[in-house]
């Protein structure tokens, strides 16, 4: 895993008390998810209350950082005007090894190049002082 800088005017994430700890964490160069204490599921998107069991104690634990694409689709059009300079650019939907979806970007990948399993791991890319975005590349 590596930090490596972005710069850019994107619109970035605006970090809530359910989320913060994940942030911190990239900040830091580390992948952490949320992991119910009481079933012990991995869960990803950050949140209070464990989707399987509905309970409210977990931990963060370090993910290993390694993925396989699961699914992906190919950007050609802007969503927002900030997004147009990155155009084609890639959202993939990677199955962790925690067995949570992880939604993000591979980086250094042309379209052609992604496929369905294609093992990735997280890399972290500083977008401002406070906010450092999980990202992927090819294993």
């Amino acid at each position: 895993m590596s930090m490596s800088p972005e710069k850019s005017r994107l619109p970035l994430p605006q970090p809530t008390q359910d989320n913060l700890a994940f942030y911190e964490a990239a900040r830091q160069g580390e992948l952490r998810f949320q992991r119910c204490a009481a079933c012990r599921c991995f869960r990803h998107y950050p949140r209070p209350i464990c989707p399987r069991c509905l309970s409210r104690e977990f931990s963060w634990e370090r993910s290993s950082g390694k993925g396989a694409v699961y699914t992906w689709t190919i950007v050609r059009g802007p969503t927002l005007p900030a997004f147009e300079p990155k155009l084609p650019y890639n959202v993939v939907d990677v199955l962790m090894e925690e067995g949570v979806h992880f939604v993000s970007e591979v980086l250094d990948c042309t379209p052609e190049e992604i496929y369905p399993g294609m093992p990735v791991v997280a890399t972290f890319v500083a977008a401002s002082e406070e906010i450092t975005l999980v990202k992927f590349r090819r294993a």
